[in-house]
């Protein structure tokens, strides 16, 4: 079982910046995905985009394009998540996990999740 840990989250100004990160740990990395979501208060959860290991290309959701990028090192155990340009709707709680979408089978969250960082953009 892998253990994500998110961290970077904060209270940032409009137009500001920030640099989230998610850390793998455990006994196996088999993992073969580490994806970045986020969830504001009375909304689904967002897909941002990830890595996987099959296709390394990381791309990033159309409503973040161009302001949030996605990249992962070299030892595929730190998913970060640069975030420039913020906006007041960009304001949720961001995760990690090891999907590259949210999926409940059998009632349980598919899955590894860290327990999440919030993000809030604020003047």
């Amino acid at each position: 079982q892998v253990k994500l840990v998110e961290s970077g989250g904060g209270l940032v100004q409009p137009g500001g910046s920030l640099r989230l990160s998610c850390v793998a740990s455990g006994p196996s990395l088999d993992y073969i995905a580490l994806g970045w979501f986020r969830q504001a208060p009375g909304k689904e959860r967002e897909a941002l985009g990830c890595w996987t290991k099959i296709d390394g290309d990381i791309n990033v959701a159309d409503s973040v394009k161009g302001r949030f990028t996605i990249s992962i090192n070299n030892a595929k155990d730190t998913l970060y998540l640069q975030m420039n340009n913020l906006r007041p709707e960009d304001t949720a709680d961001y995760s990690c996990a090891t999907v590259c979408r949210a999926v409940v089978a059998n009632g349980n969250v598919v899955g590894s999740w860290g327990q999440g960082t919030q993000v809030t953009v604020s003047s």
